[in-house]
């Protein structure tokens, strides 16, 4: 089922440019729908979401919008679902959650973004950093955002893990207000906020739950970012409300390039391949190798796994139509096509893994040696897991703290400075044609004439 392609054939190049060319996924036929939900969302607020649950999930939520807090209290009860879990899932989602928020703190301390203060009621502590140059203090605040939505999607199959991968990161940077919007919630979504700090819940999905987001609701304040992945009409309504709220990126279908030598063991470059075959029908499962033998064994372990996967008929729809063997003359090759094509996940099945990846400028995970499976970024491991997709790594990078944050400029002149200075800006004001720019300097100026002490 994996088609072959041996660099320097006609096939070679035609999939290695159709693969440059995939994008995230052609929104067009969709539009359409789209937009008409967000404008009804706009007009008819609350009844337009009930309306389009009952429409598109055949239900009506007892409640669209909860808080954080026991459900006795009418809270969403993150906590009581935390404790109806199993003991394994239990210990797995606060494993996952502790390790997550630790990597976090690292990105965040690493990017002078905090730390900040996150006690209910008190101003986040500034971040960033200032100096003193000929007389100008010049500097940078950061302040983390007030509110943040966080999409998780339902359909055909739900993870708390995004959840976890989400909103974590938004609560180490110090955002307060945390919503989540997902439709019908179980418990470990349920569970998965708790953990993460969500604040409020929406009971609602696709299109509809992305306009409600971004334009409020009665009961739901609109939100300063939405993030998380979702299908085409998530990611179309996401792209229609960027402007009037900032986004995360617009997330394709899932992707995986496994980098493979002769070195490889093809049973494990296949379950990767796999593992991310199993998302969706659409999601990409490549393979660039500098071995012929080696391709045509990772082939063979595709098909011979798929009779055990309970997600069968979903790979085997990813596979027939988005995935491909790249077989390239040299190591310098494989550097080059994943740098062309910048995947999501980059699997390096190699000896030397490391000098490989300092040859890569284009990735948005990279999977080290055989012994890290693409399952443990997506779980456990610690960085987020939502990451650029459809080629967006050339300029995107994963989800993180640098996300949840604004940054603002910091200028202050004394009298001095702007007498040095002052002249230069009414010139280049005046050479842009904008004398008003210059007048407000040159008010300043003879407002203080030759004594230093007037500013």
């Amino acid at each position: 089922m994996l088609p072959i392609y041996i660099e320097g054939s006609p096939e070679f190049e035609s999939t290695l440019s159709a693969l440059r060319a995939r994008g995230t996924g052609d929104l067009a036929n969709v539009t359409p729908a789209v937009t008409e939900i967000i404008d009804n969302v706009r007009r008819g607020g609350t009844s337009a979401v009930l309306g389009y649950i009952e429409k598109f999930e055949r239900r009506t939520p007892k409640a669209l919008v909860r808080h954080a807090g026991p459900e006795s209290q009418g809270g969403f009860g993150g906590a009581e679902a935390l404790a109806r879990l199993a003991p394994e899932v239990r210990a797995g989602l606060e494993t996952a959650a502790a390790r997550i928020t630790r990597y976090h703190e690292r990105q965040r301390d690493a990017g002078d973004l905090g730390p900040a203060d996150v006690a209910p009621g008190g101003p986040a502590l500034q971040a960033g950093f200032s100096y003193e140059e000929d007389g100008v203090l010049l500097g940078m605040r950061v302040r983390p955002l007030r509110r943040v939505g966080v999409y998780a999607p339902g359909g055909k199959a739900r993870y708390p893990s995004s959840v976890l991968m989400s909103a974590i990161p938004a609560r180490v940077a110090g955002v307060r207000e945390i919503v989540l919007a997902s439709p019908s919630a179980d418990d470990a979504t349920l569970a998965a906020a708790h953990l993460s700090g969500v604040t409020t819940l929406l009971d609602a999905g696709g299109a509809q739950a992305i306009a409600a987001l971004a334009y409020g609701l009665p009961e739901l304040t609109p939100v300063d970012k939405i993030v998380g992945p979702g299908n085409a009409y998530v990611a179309c309504a996401k792209r229609l409300v960027f402007g009037d709220v900032s986004i995360d990126g617009i997330t394709g279908p899932s992707e995986i390039l496994a980098l493979a030598d002769d070195s490889a063991d093809p049973r494990l470059v296949a379950a990767d391949m796999l593992s991310q075959a199993e998302h969706d029908e659409v999601s990409y499962a490549l393979l660039a190798t500098t071995s012929a033998k080696l391709a045509e064994a990772v082939a063979r372990e595709l098909d011979a796994a798929l009779p055990e996967l309970t997600r069968r008929s979903i790979v085997e729809a990813s596979l027939s139509t988005h995935a491909a063997a790249l077989v390239v003359g040299s190591r310098a090759r494989l550097a080059e096509v994943a740098d062309q094509l910048a995947v999501e996940h980059v699997a390096f099945h190699v000896d030397d893994a490391e000098a490989l990846l300092a040859e890569i400028g284009t990735l948005g995970a990279a999977l080290l040696g055989s012994l890290t499976p693409v399952a443990a970024g997506d779980y456990l491991a610690g960085p987020s897991h939502v990451l650029p997709t459809g080629g967006s790594a050339r300029f995107g990078s994963p989800l993180g703290v640098y996300d949840f944050v604004t940054r603002a400029s910091l200028i202050r002149y004394t009298a001095a400075a702007l007498r040095a200075q002052g002249p230069v800006i009414e010139k280049l004001a005046l050479a842009e044609g904008l004398q008003a720019h210059s007048r407000a300097v040159t008010l300043r100026l003879s407002a203080m004439g030759r004594d230093p002490s007037k500013a």
